[in-house]
Protein backbone atom coordinates (compact mmCIF):
# COMPACT_ATOMS: atom_id res chain seq x y z
CA UNK A 1 0.00 0.00 0.00
CA UNK A 2 0.98 3.61 -0.26
CA UNK A 3 -1.07 5.74 1.53
CA UNK A 4 0.93 8.89 0.24
CA UNK A 5 -0.62 9.45 -3.32
CA UNK A 6 -3.77 7.07 -3.30
CA UNK A 7 -6.41 5.18 -1.41
CA UNK A 8 -6.93 1.96 0.20
CA UNK A 9 -10.05 0.21 -0.24
CA UNK A 10 -11.50 -2.85 0.69
CA UNK A 11 -13.66 -4.23 -1.12
CA UNK A 12 -16.27 -7.00 -0.37
CA UNK A 13 -18.20 -9.30 -3.57
CA UNK A 14 -21.03 -10.96 -2.38
CA UNK A 15 -21.63 -12.98 -5.81
CA UNK A 16 -24.98 -14.33 -5.77
CA UNK A 17 -25.56 -14.86 -1.58
CA UNK A 18 -27.85 -13.19 0.49
CA UNK A 19 -31.18 -12.06 0.80
CA UNK A 20 -32.59 -8.80 2.05
CA UNK A 21 -33.35 -9.74 5.36
CA UNK A 22 -29.64 -11.59 5.84
CA UNK A 23 -27.73 -8.17 4.28
CA UNK A 24 -29.88 -6.11 6.69
CA UNK A 25 -28.25 -8.37 9.18
CA UNK A 26 -24.81 -9.17 8.10
CA UNK A 27 -24.18 -5.11 7.94
CA UNK A 28 -25.74 -4.72 10.96
CA UNK A 29 -23.11 -7.06 12.40
CA UNK A 30 -20.52 -5.12 10.54
CA UNK A 31 -21.22 -1.70 11.63
CA UNK A 32 -20.06 -1.19 15.18
CA UNK A 33 -16.63 -4.15 13.91
CA UNK A 34 -15.58 -1.42 10.74
CA UNK A 35 -16.45 1.89 12.86
CA UNK A 36 -12.53 2.17 13.08
CA UNK A 37 -11.92 1.56 9.41
CA UNK A 38 -9.68 4.99 9.73
CA UNK A 39 -7.19 4.48 6.59
CA UNK A 40 -9.31 2.46 4.38
CA UNK A 41 -12.37 2.65 2.58
CA UNK A 42 -14.65 -0.42 2.98
CA UNK A 43 -17.02 -1.33 0.27
CA UNK A 44 -20.03 -4.13 -0.19
CA UNK A 45 -21.18 -4.88 -3.75
CA UNK A 46 -24.04 -6.98 -3.47
CA UNK A 47 -26.82 -8.42 -5.12
CA UNK A 48 -29.01 -5.97 -6.96
CA UNK A 49 -32.38 -7.14 -4.85
CA UNK A 50 -29.95 -6.50 -1.79
CA UNK A 51 -29.19 -2.88 -2.71
CA UNK A 52 -31.66 -0.51 -1.36
CA UNK A 53 -31.74 -2.79 1.43
CA UNK A 54 -27.87 -2.57 2.33
CA UNK A 55 -28.26 0.80 1.80
CA UNK A 56 -30.76 1.61 4.41
CA UNK A 57 -28.71 -0.71 6.75
CA UNK A 58 -25.19 0.71 5.88
CA UNK A 59 -26.74 4.32 6.41
CA UNK A 60 -24.68 6.22 8.54
CA UNK A 61 -21.63 4.06 9.00
CA UNK A 62 -18.27 4.19 6.85
CA UNK A 63 -19.68 1.20 4.79
CA UNK A 64 -20.54 2.33 1.11
CA UNK A 65 -22.31 0.05 -1.31
CA UNK A 66 -21.28 -1.47 -4.58
CA UNK A 67 -23.18 -3.39 -7.42
CA UNK A 68 -21.70 -6.33 -9.27
CA UNK A 69 -22.36 -5.20 -12.55
CA UNK A 70 -24.16 -2.39 -14.71
CA UNK A 71 -24.99 -2.11 -18.28
CA UNK A 72 -23.76 0.35 -20.82
CA UNK A 73 -27.03 1.57 -21.66
CA UNK A 74 -28.98 4.48 -20.22
CA UNK A 75 -31.89 2.87 -20.86
CA UNK A 76 -34.03 0.69 -23.33
CA UNK A 77 -34.99 -3.06 -24.31
CA UNK A 78 -32.67 -5.17 -22.43
CA UNK A 79 -34.84 -7.58 -20.07
CA UNK A 80 -33.35 -8.00 -16.88
CA UNK A 81 -30.45 -5.61 -17.14
CA UNK A 82 -29.70 -2.37 -15.13
CA UNK A 83 -28.13 0.77 -15.72
CA UNK A 84 -25.71 3.12 -13.95
CA UNK A 85 -28.51 6.00 -13.52
CA UNK A 86 -30.46 3.06 -11.68
CA UNK A 87 -27.83 2.23 -9.25
CA UNK A 88 -26.94 6.43 -8.58
CA UNK A 89 -30.95 6.89 -7.62
CA UNK A 90 -29.87 4.28 -5.42
CA UNK A 91 -27.39 6.19 -3.60
CA UNK A 92 -24.80 3.68 -4.84
CA UNK A 93 -20.90 4.22 -5.09
CA UNK A 94 -19.05 1.27 -6.87
CA UNK A 95 -19.94 -1.18 -9.54
CA UNK A 96 -17.73 -4.29 -10.32
CA UNK A 97 -17.16 -4.11 -13.94
CA UNK A 98 -15.43 -7.44 -16.03
CA UNK A 99 -15.72 -9.77 -13.37
CA UNK A 100 -13.79 -12.70 -14.60
CA UNK A 101 -17.22 -15.12 -13.51
CA UNK A 102 -19.17 -12.11 -15.77
CA UNK A 103 -16.58 -12.90 -18.80
CA UNK A 104 -16.71 -16.69 -18.33
CA UNK A 105 -20.49 -17.21 -18.12
CA UNK A 106 -22.22 -14.21 -19.08
CA UNK A 107 -19.98 -13.40 -22.71
CA UNK A 108 -18.36 -9.98 -21.51
CA UNK A 109 -15.96 -9.02 -23.74
CA UNK A 110 -13.33 -6.70 -23.16
CA UNK A 111 -15.31 -3.75 -25.45
CA UNK A 112 -18.70 -3.72 -23.36
CA UNK A 113 -16.19 -3.34 -20.35
CA UNK A 114 -14.96 -0.46 -21.98
CA UNK A 115 -18.52 0.41 -22.52
CA UNK A 116 -19.20 0.17 -19.12
CA UNK A 117 -16.21 2.20 -17.67
CA UNK A 118 -17.39 5.00 -20.09
CA UNK A 119 -20.79 4.86 -18.80
CA UNK A 120 -20.25 4.24 -15.13
CA UNK A 121 -18.28 7.21 -15.36
CA UNK A 122 -20.57 9.23 -16.64
CA UNK A 123 -23.03 8.74 -14.12
CA UNK A 124 -20.76 9.17 -10.83
CA UNK A 125 -19.96 5.57 -10.04
CA UNK A 126 -16.54 4.61 -9.63
CA UNK A 127 -16.12 1.53 -11.75
CA UNK A 128 -13.73 -1.50 -10.17
CA UNK A 129 -12.50 -2.62 -12.84
CA UNK A 130 -11.38 -6.46 -13.21
CA UNK A 131 -8.30 -7.79 -14.98
CA UNK A 132 -6.95 -11.18 -14.98
CA UNK A 133 -4.98 -14.07 -16.47
CA UNK A 134 -6.17 -18.18 -16.59
CA UNK A 135 -3.19 -20.29 -16.23
CA UNK A 136 -3.01 -21.28 -19.27
CA UNK A 137 -2.06 -17.79 -19.91
CA UNK A 138 0.23 -17.98 -16.89
CA UNK A 139 2.08 -21.00 -17.85
CA UNK A 140 2.44 -19.71 -21.65
CA UNK A 141 4.56 -16.58 -20.57
CA UNK A 142 1.54 -13.57 -21.73
CA UNK A 143 0.46 -13.25 -18.12
CA UNK A 144 0.99 -9.21 -18.78
CA UNK A 145 0.48 -9.00 -22.46
CA UNK A 146 -3.51 -10.56 -21.66
CA UNK A 147 -3.57 -7.99 -18.98
CA UNK A 148 -1.90 -4.97 -20.73
CA UNK A 149 -4.63 -5.79 -23.51
CA UNK A 150 -7.44 -5.46 -20.71
CA UNK A 151 -6.48 -2.31 -19.06
CA UNK A 152 -5.60 -0.77 -22.34
CA UNK A 153 -9.58 -1.51 -24.00
CA UNK A 154 -10.80 -0.72 -20.55
CA UNK A 155 -10.00 3.02 -20.68
CA UNK A 156 -10.73 3.47 -24.09
CA UNK A 157 -11.90 7.11 -24.08
CA UNK A 158 -10.99 7.74 -20.56
CA UNK A 159 -9.51 10.76 -20.03
CA UNK A 160 -6.70 11.50 -17.89
CA UNK A 161 -8.61 13.56 -15.43
CA UNK A 162 -11.19 10.54 -14.92
CA UNK A 163 -8.54 8.11 -14.37
CA UNK A 164 -8.59 8.54 -10.59
CA UNK A 165 -12.07 7.75 -10.56
CA UNK A 166 -11.56 4.25 -11.79
CA UNK A 167 -10.18 0.98 -9.79
CA UNK A 168 -8.59 -1.82 -10.64
CA UNK A 169 -8.64 -5.35 -9.55
CA UNK A 170 -6.23 -8.29 -10.63
CA UNK A 171 -7.80 -11.49 -10.57
CA UNK A 172 -5.78 -14.42 -11.80
CA UNK A 173 -8.62 -16.70 -13.00
CA UNK A 174 -6.87 -19.37 -11.85
CA UNK A 175 -7.00 -18.14 -7.77
CA UNK A 176 -10.90 -17.62 -7.80
CA UNK A 177 -12.93 -20.02 -5.48
CA UNK A 178 -9.79 -22.65 -5.87
CA UNK A 179 -8.60 -21.96 -2.75
CA UNK A 180 -5.21 -21.31 -4.27
CA UNK A 181 -3.98 -17.99 -4.23
CA UNK A 182 -1.10 -16.11 -5.88
CA UNK A 183 2.48 -15.58 -3.67
CA UNK A 184 2.37 -12.19 -2.54
CA UNK A 185 5.56 -11.47 -5.08
CA UNK A 186 3.20 -12.70 -8.18
CA UNK A 187 0.25 -10.51 -7.10
CA UNK A 188 2.25 -7.46 -6.52
CA UNK A 189 4.36 -7.98 -9.60
CA UNK A 190 1.46 -8.01 -12.16
CA UNK A 191 -0.52 -4.50 -9.84
CA UNK A 192 3.18 -2.92 -10.43
CA UNK A 193 2.65 -4.15 -14.17
CA UNK A 194 -0.96 -2.67 -13.99
CA UNK A 195 0.66 0.56 -12.95
CA UNK A 196 3.48 0.93 -15.71
CA UNK A 197 0.98 0.54 -18.32
CA UNK A 198 -1.48 3.05 -16.43
CA UNK A 199 2.13 5.43 -16.51
CA UNK A 200 2.72 4.71 -20.42
CA UNK A 201 -0.97 6.25 -21.03
CA UNK A 202 -1.47 8.84 -18.69
CA UNK A 203 2.05 9.61 -17.28
CA UNK A 204 3.50 9.05 -13.47
CA UNK A 205 1.45 11.29 -11.97
CA UNK A 206 -1.92 10.04 -12.82
CA UNK A 207 -0.91 6.71 -12.90
CA UNK A 208 0.06 6.44 -8.61
CA UNK A 209 -3.13 8.21 -7.80
CA UNK A 210 -5.11 4.75 -9.52
CA UNK A 211 -5.78 2.13 -6.08
CA UNK A 212 -5.08 -1.32 -7.31
CA UNK A 213 -6.73 -3.72 -5.55
CA UNK A 214 -5.50 -7.87 -5.58
CA UNK A 215 -8.79 -10.08 -6.35
CA UNK A 216 -7.72 -13.54 -5.76
CA UNK A 217 -8.71 -14.71 -2.41
CA UNK A 218 -7.08 -12.54 -0.16
CA UNK A 219 -8.75 -13.74 2.92
CA UNK A 220 -7.85 -13.06 6.92
CA UNK A 221 -5.05 -15.04 6.68
CA UNK A 222 -3.05 -13.61 4.08
CA UNK A 223 -3.98 -10.15 3.68
CA UNK A 224 -1.76 -8.64 5.40
CA UNK A 225 0.80 -10.16 3.63
CA UNK A 226 -0.39 -8.92 0.43
CA UNK A 227 -1.85 -5.59 1.56
CA UNK A 228 1.96 -5.16 2.77
CA UNK A 229 3.12 -5.07 -0.97
CA UNK A 230 3.94 -1.55 -2.78
CA UNK A 231 1.26 -1.89 -5.37
CA UNK A 232 -1.81 -3.70 -3.73
CA UNK A 233 -3.88 -1.11 -2.46
CA UNK A 234 -6.58 -3.25 -1.27
CA UNK A 235 -8.96 -6.41 -2.08
CA UNK A 236 -11.45 -7.21 -3.97
CA UNK A 237 -12.87 -10.08 -1.41
CA UNK A 238 -15.04 -13.08 -2.47
CA UNK A 239 -16.06 -15.78 0.46
CA UNK A 240 -14.62 -13.93 3.37
CA UNK A 241 -16.61 -11.22 2.76
CA UNK A 242 -19.21 -13.52 3.71
CA UNK A 243 -18.18 -14.03 7.26
CA UNK A 244 -17.60 -10.32 9.27
CA UNK A 245 -15.02 -11.94 11.68
CA UNK A 246 -12.98 -12.76 8.25
CA UNK A 247 -13.51 -9.94 6.67
CA UNK A 248 -13.18 -7.21 9.26
CA UNK A 249 -9.72 -8.79 9.83
CA UNK A 250 -8.94 -7.96 6.49
CA UNK A 251 -10.17 -4.39 6.89
CA UNK A 252 -8.03 -4.47 10.15
CA UNK A 253 -4.84 -5.09 8.48
CA UNK A 254 -5.41 -2.34 5.88
CA UNK A 255 -5.32 -0.34 8.69
CA UNK A 256 -2.46 -1.02 9.53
Amino acid sequence: MNRRYRKTIIAGNWKMNKTASETRALIEELKPLLAKAKWCDVVLCVPFVDISAAIKAAKGSKIAIGAQNMHFEKSGAFTGEVSADMLTDLGVKYAIIGHSERRQYFNETDETVNKKVIKALEAGLRPIVCVGESIEQRDQGVTMDNIRMQVKIALKGVAAKELKKVVFAYEPIWAIGTGRTATSSQANEVCEGVRTCLRELYGARAARSVTIQYGGSMNAKNAAELLAQTDIDGGLIGGASLKAADFTQIVEAANQ
